[in-house]
């Protein structure tokens, strides 16, 4: 075992990596004849060994059942996570635990997973790999550049290229795919970055609708903004199903990324505008 967690920790030393997960992991262990792997369930053998814990650095960062992290053995997380023992019935049914509590410690490991640039994909790869767990994303733009101004300039001064970070309470393949990135749905930064793209939805769309918020955009219209986000944005997501609300706080406070608006200490009143005058379009009879 010493020899399999050293061999891993050189690998994230040398990669970069913060962290690695089992699939990973066992496929360089095969390849350095420490562990070898199965065909048919890449990674179960040492999947077999993190639940027997030989690997007690490594961690389930939404309890029990959800996707295991090993980072460097060095950065264990102290153990906070801790289950909820009051759980709602539908929790009970789908046998879904949450974590009351994130330490700093996890808050560091989960953002270093989830904003390392080297796990970041095109958004027009991935429609085949984002899962049905719960979790949180981040969309970035290759080219700041094609944005338009005065967008590109607000990005410009906030010296980075990440535009949203979202959570998916409940399935990250609904709500961060299918709404946010390909408006099958009520996407908030669908319909955000639709407005600042300069789309508009159609005048009177939302009459006879009970929620007088959820505009959209006429289907050609839809289209034209997917095919903007396929060409120019960067995307990566991490299975997680503990306390969102402080965990997306504190991403949001210290990134500040350009079109989330809750929670944003910089957030856009241009971009509130923008909503606001596209509700507006929508509400007129």
């Amino acid at each position: 075992m010493k020899e399999i967690i050293q061999h891993i920790d050189n690998y994230l030393t040398r990669t970069g990596k913060p962290t690695i997960d089992p699939v990973e992991a066992n496929a360089i262990l095969a390849k350095a004849g420490l562990l070898r792997d199965s065909k048919d369930r890449p990674g179960k053998p040492l999947r077999e060994l993190l639940r027997k814990g030989q690997l007690p650095h490594a961690f389930q960062s939404g309890g029990k059942g959800s996707a295991w992290t090993i980072p460097h053995s060095s950065k264990r997380p102290s153990k906070t996570f801790k289950i909820n023992p009051i759980a709602s019935k539908v929790e009970k049914t789908t046998k879904v635990i949450k974590a009351t509590q994130v330490s700093t410690a996890e808050v560091s490991v989960l953002e270093k997973m989830l904003m390392n640039e080297r796990n970041f994909k095109s958004a027009h790869s991935i429609d085949d790999i984002v899962p049905h767990n719960s979790g949180l994303y981040c969309i970035r733009i290759t080219n700041i550049n094609n944005l338009p101004k005065p967008f590109n300039t607000f990005l410009t001064e906030r010296q980075h290229n990440i535009i949203y970070i979202g959570i998916a309470s409940q399935s990250l393949n609904r709500r961060f795919l299918n709404q946010e990135l390909r408006a099958n749905g009520h996407g908030t930064f669908f319909r955000s970055i639709g407005a600042v793209l300069g789309y508009r939805p159609l005048k009177g769309s939302l009459v006879s609708k009970a929620n007088k918020r959820n505009y959209k955009f006429l289907p050609a219209d839809e289209q034209k903004i997917i095919k903007w986000i396929n060409d120019n944005l960067i995307v990566n997501w991490i299975d997680f199903s503990g306390d969102f609300e402080i965990l997306e706080t504190e991403l949001i406070n210290k990134h500040r990324p350009l079109i989330n608006l809750a929670k944003n200490p910089s957030a856009l009143q241009e971009l509130l505008d923008l909503r606001k005058l596209c509700v507006q379009i929508a509400s007129e009879i």
